[in-house]
């Protein structure tokens, strides 16, 4: 039985097969404007701030144990 799934950008079917190319984009298109969308920073991961950090500590520093 093949897998189908949803090309991430147009919605349309594609079999997770090693024939299709562009998986899990339908087209080489879709997977260029994907990518368009990731390297002009459109998606993003979010961050959060540690609430355990102080405010001038630099970024990545572990919070201090008391």
């Amino acid at each position: 039985m093949t897998r189908v799934v949803s090309c991430p950008h147009c919605g349309k079917s594609v079999e997770w097969t090693s024939a299709s190319r562009y998986r899990p984009f339908c087209s080489e298109r879709c997977r260029l404007i994907d990518f368009g969308a990731w390297a002009t920073e459109k998606y993003c991961v979010p961050v959060t701030e540690d609430k355990d950090q102080p405010e001038d500590a630099a970024p990545g520093t572990p919070p201090a144990i008391p």
